[in-house]
């Protein structure tokens, strides 16, 4: 099996930023089959992937709706991702 290949067939980081990549809609085809091998043998990272569709999905739904959240509500739910991403 070359570097290249055992690399990705055991990278799950770079799986889930290659999932991300492509629900923007910025993948090469190379990495779509980086993505596709990956994914034959990693059901974690399958899941990761349903999950990150149905969540994109909903704050897409969510943005197109008329529902609004408090200014006051937004600045304090950033604040505590904040903390949550500096706790590190």
């Amino acid at each position: 099996m070359t570097s290249a290949l055992r690399d990705i067939i055991y990278n799950c980081k770079q799986a889930t930023f290659l999932i991300e990549k492509r629900i923007a809609g910025k993948i090469t085809a190379a990495e779509t089959l980086q993505l596709h091998i990956h994914l034959k043998g990693c059901s974690v990272c399958k899941i990761y992937q349903q999950q990150s569709i149905l969540i994109n999905k909903v704050f897409s739904d969510f943005e197109n709706s008329d529902v609004k959240l408090d200014e006051t509500f937004k600045k304090a739910l950033k604040d505590e991702i904040e903390k949550e991403i500096n706790k590190n």
